[in-house]
């Protein structure tokens, strides 16, 4: 007896998007279906909540009928954030990602260092690779854009400067997109579409402008959205966020998240130094020497304590949780 292959009644898919229950899919064969989800599936008995990026296999409901998302192929990985709000849990952005492209403008809106920083915490915490892109470098001098980030080169991380409008370094960014996954991730209005729509014009995606009045941009994408590119690559534009928050990461690893930081960790006197009151602390000694960014060690200062702050106020909700149910027995 001749056996069905699997391709005939199983197909597998890329998540590219999805709104109120349907989902938009990209077959391996290249066909785009907008389908749904079996009910197992919605009730997220696997422990899984489909997102962008997710690779599926799809089922067919009959021979000829339509098809139906009916597993999740588990993940390489993930971005995942903060509940927006100060929420319990945490939201995935997209997932099966190979690097997350942090877009900052260089003016309108201005750049707020602590906020990237927060951006690139998030990345190195989901073991993604990051990379920052300096965005309409036409609006300032250049130099003085270089000069103002050079404590992330100095760090470790690679920059892109870019312009839309005078076609600056767009080759260079459109070769590190190339055959790959990425995530373009950063504050609203800072060009992200912007910069996709000139590097791929055929994706047309849409922009929009800077609120003169605040300096923040309107939202123009409303959920995540994956393009496939024509290289061979994929890219997820994500909504512009204006809340940036951290979830599942202890506050003793955060220095982990900070490159410059990694290789003196082991040479603080203590093995659970937090590098900010301790004596003999290789950081805070590097900072003194100038050796580290004053800013980006101020930066893990506050997220440090912000951490803190969070583990305390769960636990003591947990604690408060435990206590009402003994009470109530």
């Amino acid at each position: 007896m001749t056996e069905t292959p699997v391709d005939d009644v199983r197909r597998k898919a890329i998540v590219m998007s999805g709104t109120g229950g349907i989902w938009q899919v990209r077959a391996s064969d290249g066909d785009t279906l907008d389908i749904s989800m079996r009910g197992r599936l919605k009730k997220g008995e696997d422990g899984l909540k489909l997102t962008v990026g997710d690779s599926v296999m799809l089922d067919q409901e009959a021979p000829g009928g339509s098809w139906a998302i009916a597993e999740i192929v588990p993940r390489k990985s993930q971005l995942a954030r903060r509940m927006p709000g100060g929420g319990h849990g945490e939201r995935i952005v997209a997932a099966n990602v190979d690097q997350v492209m942090i877009v900052f403008a260089a003016a309108k809106p201005e750049p707020h260092v602590r906020m990237l920083d927060r951006f690139l915490v998030i990345a190195e915490g989901n073991a993604l690779e990051p990379r920052i892109v300096i965005n309409k470098i036409d609006l300032v001098d250049e130099d003085a854009a270089r000069e103002r980030f050079k404590d992330y080169t100095a760090a470790g991380y690679s920059l892109n400067f870019t312009s839309v409008k005078k076609q600056i370094g767009l080759t260079e960014l459109h070769a590190v997109l190339a055959g790959r996954t990425s995530v373009l991730s950063g504050p609203s209005g800072v060009g992200k579409s912007s910069l996709l729509n000139g590097m791929y014009p055929g994706l047309n995606l849409r922009v929009g402008e800077i609120s003169e009045s605040v300096n923040k941009g309107r939202h123009t994408t409303v959920g995540a959205v994956m393009h496939p590119l024509p290289d061979d690559g994929f890219v997820v534009d994500t909504p512009g966020l204006r809340e940036v928050g951290m979830w599942g990461m202890p506050s003793e690893h955060l220095d982990a998240c900070f490159p410059e930081f990694r290789d003196l960790i082991d040479q603080c006197r203590f093995a659970d130094c937090t590098h900010l009151i301790e004596p003999d602390c290789a950081v805070r000694e590097a900072v003194a020497a100038s050796q580290i960014s004053s800013e980006r060690y101020e930066s893990y200062a506050k997220l440090r304590g912000e951490l803190a702050e969070t583990e305390k106020k769960w636990a003591t909700m947990k604690t408060g949780s435990y206590d009402a149910k003994k009470r109530g027995r």
